[in-house]
């Protein structure tokens, strides 16, 4: 009974941790009140209920680094410039860095970035989206699940009907639209549950569109290079 009550209470602190995160990074963007408004959820507000349009909706999904549905209580930053803004506007990564020769995929998994960046050969950042790395310690497979940090390349990818081998633990089958792998068994991949945070089990949660765009028009047959960090980007690689 111990050891459950134990674990239970590892469980929950893990859980208050990842919202603080996720606090954190929309906190800094609230804490910009030329620039944005800080929204507090209410009850039965959706995505959809507050941003009808589906552009709006999605530069602000994307802002906050999630797609989960709102809860009551949770606070979103909305542009102040929502009707003329555009996604890019908002890039947390350089629009340009030294270039590379060939494009290549980046991703911080840094707490305050949590976004991935494609960029041409000429290193122009060509888009961007947020992204969800490995939370570090996983309950159901007792232990640490962090996203492998590094340089590695695209060597398979699959399409819409992508699963997941592993996860659940034991029966394996957890969507993973337009996966790409870059090293063993990890893989950037679409989901619907981008939290704002690090949650997976070590692989990069993208928005579903996202991975499609990258998978379907951006990697194509090439083994795009992609490079994985815990921190933010310089304009140099």
């Amino acid at each position: 009974m111990m050891v459950i009550m134990t674990m239970m209470v590892s469980v929950f602190l893990m859980l208050v941790s990842d919202f603080a995160i996720a606090a954190s990074l929309v906190g800094a963007l609230c804490h910009d009140k030329v620039n944005f408004n800080c929204y507090t959820v209410k009850r039965n507000d959706s995505w959809k209920t507050l941003f009808p349009d589906s552009e709006k909706r999605d530069l602000v999904m994307r802002l906050n680094r999630m797609n989960t549905s709102l809860y009551r209580g949770i606070k979103i930053a909305v542009p102040k410039n929502l009707d003329t803004a555009n996604s890019m506007d908002f890039a947390p990564l350089p629009k340009t860095i030294s270039p590379p020769g060939e494009k290549i995929i980046y991703v911080s998994i840094n707490p305050d970035i949590l976004a991935w960046g494609a960029y041409n050969a000429r290193g122009i950042l060509q888009a961007w989206g947020p992204a969800s790395g490995g939370r570090g310690w996983c309950p159901d497979i007792h232990h640490g699940c962090h996203t492998v940090i590094g340089k590695f390349a695209v060597y398979q990818k699959e399409g819409a009907g992508c699963v997941s081998r592993k996860f659940p633990v034991g029966r394996g089958g957890a969507p993973m639209p337009y996966c790409m792998f870059f090293h063993g068994g990890f893989a950037l991949h679409g989901s619907y549950e981008v939290p704002g945070y690090n949650a997976s089990h070590g692989c990069v949660r993208l928005f579903v569109p996202d991975a499609k765009w990258l998978n379907l028009e951006f990697v194509g047959d090439e083994n795009v290079p992609v490079i994985i960090s815990n921190s933010t980007l310089s304009n140099k690689l």
